[in-house]
């Protein structure tokens, strides 16, 4: 997988993996972060793209003191699975 980057301009955490764009596209009001879409081509799913696209999001949130609302329904899955970032969501 390439490198995640960050566009905070757009929004949007994004890479590109043989060839197709993945993202995760978030709202940032104030101090709250409400992730919108996370995106992954089918030609590329199942390497834990997303999976990285949301932990970046995450650990960035984590970093600027924001609050999560995942809106997204990948994201919320995987703050299930991740409980060390249940104290993000607000």
């Amino acid at each position: 997988m390439t490198d995640i980057t960050h566009d905070p301009a757009l929004g949007r955490f994004a890479c590109t993996v043989d060839g197709h764009p993945c993202e995760l596209d978030y709202r940032l009001d104030g101090r709250r972060m409400t992730i919108m879409h996370t995106g992954v081509p089918p030609e590329v799913g199942g390497r834990g793209i997303a999976a990285g696209l949301t932990r970046a999001a995450l650990d960035t949130a984590r970093g600027h003191g924001w609050q999560v609302l995942p809106l997204c329904s990948y994201a919320q899955a995987y703050i299930r699975r991740h409980p060390e970032y249940a104290d993000l969501l607000g």
